[in-house]
């Protein structure tokens, strides 16, 4: 008799998982602090670090995108945290996408959508990435 355990969703992310999540956080802040500096300063070369960065924080939010996609794949329950996760992750993804495409502008045409778009693509990678992170399962619950 073979005892096999089912397919769970892994609420722990891979250490790679871990690591791209939380790498996505601190590029997507560091381009929403340059937009603050550009709006301060008018100073281009600022527009141009926010775009650099929000590109480097798309990289690393796709990659955890995919391992977030494996996992709710491999989840016995699609409802729920997995989710949740997922679709949070996709629209930081998206928005952030969104908000590469703005920062590719006339450095002049930025203002003011590209620093409300970087406000709240960092917020939804905050969130993101606690969501991924924390641990708050309760006994056997999700």
């Amino acid at each position: 008799m073979t005892v096999t355990a089912p397919l769970t969703y892994r609420h722990t992310p891979s250490p790679l998982h871990a690591i791209l999540l939380a790498g996505a956080v601190p590029l997507f802040l560091g381009g929403l602090l340059s937009d603050i500096a550009y709006s301060n300063t008018y100073q281009i070369q600022w527009a141009n670090f926010a775009a650099w960065l929000i590109a480097g924080g798309l990289l690393f939010a796709g990659l955890a995108l995919v391992f977030a996609l494996v996992n709710l794949v491999r989840a016995d329950h699609k409802a729920g945290r997995p989710v949740l996760y997922f679709l949070l992750l996709l629209v930081t993804w998206v928005l952030g996408l969104v908000n590469a495409f703005e920062h590719a502008k006339d450095a002049w045409a930025v203002m003011p959508s590209g620093l409300i778009l970087s406000i709240v693509v960092t917020v939804l990678a905050f969130i993101s990435a606690w969501t991924g992170l924390s641990n708050l399962r309760n006994g056997g619950a999700q």
